[in-house]
């Protein structure tokens, strides 16, 4: 055998290796846009909040549904949804992903409109998505909009048009507010906060009356879209009994095994999605982070990351 003639053979072998990684990376994206972003799946939490001998009371959250054009896969699941019989609706934000998607979100969540709800914006209801790096979204949280280092000014979306189709069904925005509902003969007293992924969150603590030690007893559920640090150390410190939000997308590109590496926030990644208890100065609430439904329209890929809803029964303590 002449000299050096083994070289062409190891160059080969980096070559092939090269090649089925390549592949592989390539199956993996197509997997993810084509497959596992439209592999919506239901969630189902339990949460003890509810006083002694309550009935269980069904809570359906929805999550950045980032709808766009001609997503007739989304839509009709989202219809579907209905058949789950939720008592309440709770819907955290992003619900667009198209300036001209309002109207089919309407329609897509039109059987769920007939059922009491809440909500607060995210800041995809403010702001239509922009063409990026979809990879980018792993170096970090994306910039707010506000940010005056955002150099290309996203197009405004008509989020009163939005709103007041929700306002019209009867679901109460918690916009920087509060407001208290009847549910199965229980007060449930709400607090939300606009996106604080733009900085625009005002607490407006729970509804009057609420509150010292002569008010009834109910149930405080807190939203924000953005699960940030320093809004569940507030309302956790407030008491709440549940806390709901989304935002992170659940880490979008995970590792099985291993889940998000980025939370697109300053919540721990371990916590960017799922039910979990969250602490603060003695004081604990549960805290619910969706995976959310959608992706931008520029980004429309899931690894290892379904699409959720998520229902949750709350029960008696």
């Amino acid at each position: 055998m002449a000299a050096g003639q083994p070289l062409p053979s190891r160059a080969g072998g980096l070559l092939r290796a090269a090649g089925i990684g390549l592949g592989t990376g390539v199956a993996a994206v197509a997997y993810g846009a084509l497959i596992e972003r439209n592999a919506f799946m239901v969630r189902r939490e339990q949460v003890a909040c509810l006083p002694a001998g309550s009935a269980p009371l069904r809570v359906l959250h929805l999550s950045d549904i980032h709808l766009s054009l001609n997503q007739r896969k989304k839509t009709a699941w989202l219809q579907g949804l209905a058949r789950l019989e939720p008592d309440l609706v709770v819907n955290t934000g992003d619900n667009l992903s198209h300036p001209e998607a309002i109207k089919p979100l309407l329609a897509a969540l039109k059987p769920l409109l007939q059922v009491p709800g809440v909500f607060v914006p995210g800041s995809n209801d403010y702001f239509a998505p922009t063409p990026k790096n979809p990879f980018a979204y792993l170096l970090g949280p994306s910039r707010s909009h506000d940010d005056p280092g955002v150099k290309k000014i996203p197009r405004r979306l008509d989020t009163e048009a939005m709103h007041a189709g929700f306002d019209e069904a009867g679901w109460v925005n918690l916009t920087n507010r509060s407001a208290s509902i009847l549910l199965q003969g229980m007060r449930f007293d709400f607090s939300g906060v606009d996106d604080p992924h733009l900085q625009r969150e005002r607490y407006a603590g729970w509804p009057a009356g609420t509150v010292g030690e002569h008010a009834a007893p109910s149930v405080r559920i807190a939203l924000a879209h953005a699960p940030y640090q320093r809004v569940l150390n507030h309302f956790t410190a407030e008491e709440a009994d549940l806390i709901l939000a989304g935002h992170t997308h659940g880490g979008q590109l995970c590792v099985p095994g291993y889940g998000a590496l980025v939370s697109n926030c300053d919540l721990p990644t371990k916590l960017a999605r799922g039910l979990n208890d969250w602490e603060f100065e003695g004081h604990r609430s549960p805290v619910n982070v969706s995976a959310g439904i959608g992706t931008s329209r520029y980004a429309p890929i899931r690894f290892a990351c379904r699409p959720e809803a998520v229902l949750l029964t709350l029960v008696a303590r």
